[in-house]
């Protein structure tokens, strides 16, 4: 049961004054004709809309963590809250329940949630829509918690063609031969140390009826595992890099989420992967990659391997004259330093479609965008004495500088997101889990479904 603090007559007088008693709590537990009851109270005046539907969210997470282990599967709500903080309680409940246990002996099968409401304040297609997009979040999920001997770039691309062949998204997955016919210098540099081959896939969902004349598309970063190369990681830095594709995951969900949604946008999805290892034959530093615009790259660290791989899928996101290009990636360090789990990195070039949108999405996702600059100043540190450009900066602005680098490689609007905080965690925070949380896939969504809705109020207007 939901309470929102000004209808009293839900409450018993005993537990009306335990609840004012002791208001810094969120959830409350009673027990009425030996049943149980729970009163989660969201209200707080002073909170913007978001930060109401974060605490909401937050809320069902809270909630979940206190009836997982009694075997619930349906769930009566009474609610007398806004709808939008009873979806987002929802959403919390939903993606607090995600667990991953393939490899446990004792493994249990995923929870489904059954939701009866009252009074019926959501539309099933709202929850339906909900569960779609908690879907492709899990989706996401599990494939940065695959390990890597298991999910190597080949399996990588054949679980995302399966699960999106499934949703009607057409998917092609280039092999070596065909990534060595078109001359992707950096998949190729960095899958040199590999004894599995490299793989780009190319996914497009594209509806009969789109508003957009064309395609919006999502890049990748698909390292399955990160052993920094010869420029080895050491210490513990090599416990969580099966992580590494996170961005991967992300522009797959996206994809398939859109298709399952039936939003009336054309995408594209581009995914270069590879793992990233030492070996006799591995590229080292100092070595100069030629990629296909010409551009040539001095190597001084391979573990600076995401953006070597990227630059190839954005030299190919032109064919497509695309309206919009955005990339997901683990790419750095240094943004995760910055704003920690908490955020988003992004930059965006000045003529980025719809960066308000995006914003406004992040801000509603609470998958927040914190934009660090682009300006022409950081170039200045990735110029190299032996070739055009290197693939690192130095100390200074290494969030910024593999920004900056990728820009070598786009001709178009483009926005670059670096998730390499929030996209895996070493403990629970509210309804992420440990492990991969799918960071960008609710906020991407989010944007998409605004952007057809918006598109669809001009045309109305027009009209």
């Amino acid at each position: 049961m939901l309470w929102d603090g000004e209808k009293d007559q839900l409450l018993r007088s005993n537990e009306l004054k335990k609840i004012k008693e002791s208001n810094d709590k969120k959830i409350y537990f009673f027990y009425r004709d030996q049943h149980p009851l729970w009163i989660i109270n969201i209200a707080d005046k002073k909170k913007s809309i978001n930060e109401l539907n974060e605490k909401s969210r937050r809320c069902g997470a809270q909630f979940w963590s206190s009836v997982s282990g009694e075997g619930i599967s349906e769930i009566s709500i009474e609610s007398y809250i806004p709808k939008q903080q009873l979806l987002a309680f929802c959403e919390g409940l939903m993606l607090a329940s995600y667990q991953f246990n393939l490899y446990k002996s004792e493994k249990k099968e995923r929870n489904k949630l059954t939701f009866l409401i009252s009074p019926q304040s959501l539309e099933r297609k709202e929850l339906q829509q909900l569960s779609i997009i908690q879907e492709a979040v899990f989706f996401a999920r599990d494939l940065v918690n695959e390990p890597s001997n298991v999910l190597n770039a080949l399996e990588l691309a054949g679980r995302i063609k399966k699960q999106g062949t499934k949703a009607g998204v057409r998917v092609e997955i280039f092999n070596k031969k065909k990534i060595e016919t078109l001359k992707m210098a950096g998949l190729l540099a960095v899958n040199k140390g590999s004894i599995d081959p490299p793989t780009f896939t190319v996914m497009e969902y594209k509806p009969a009826k789109v508003i957009n004349s064309s395609p919006i598309v999502f890049v990748g970063k698909g390292v399955v595992y990160d052993t920094g190369g010869m420029n080895i990681k050491v210490g513990n830095g090599m416990e969580t890099m099966k992580c590494d594709m996170g961005g991967a995951a992300t522009a797959a969900a996206i994809l398939i989420a859109a298709a399952a949604l039936k939003l009336p946008v054309h995408l594209i999805g581009l995914i270069p992967s590879t793992d990233n290892r030492p070996s006799g034959n591995a590229y080292v530093a100092g070595d100069i990659i030629r990629m296909n615009n010409g551009k040539s790259v001095e190597v001084l660290n391979t573990d600076a391997e995401g953006r070597m791989i990227l630059a190839d899928a954005l030299l190919y996101a032109k064919k497509y004259n695309p309206e919009l290009v955005v990339d997901f990636a683990t790419l750095t360090g240094a943004a995760a330093n910055a704003i920690g789990k908490y955020g988003i990195v992004a930059m965006q070039k000045t003529e980025a479609k719809d960066w308000e949108l995006w914003k406004n999405a992040g801000e509603e996702s609470w998958e927040r965008l914190v934009e660090f600059p682009l300006w022409d100043e950081y170039g200045e540190l990735i110029v190299s004495k032996v070739g055009d450009i290197k693939n690192i900066g130095g100390p200074v602005g290494g969030a910024i500088t593999a920004g900056k680098f990728l820009e070598h490689f786009t001709d178009y609007p483009w926005i670059h997101f670096d998730i390499a905080g929030p996209a895996f965690l070493d403990s629970n925070y509210h309804y992420q889990p440990a492990g991969g949380t799918g960071a960008g896939v609710r906020m991407a969504l989010a944007y998409l479904i605004k952007r057809c809705q918006w598109s669809s109020k001009i045309k109305k207007n027009s009209k």
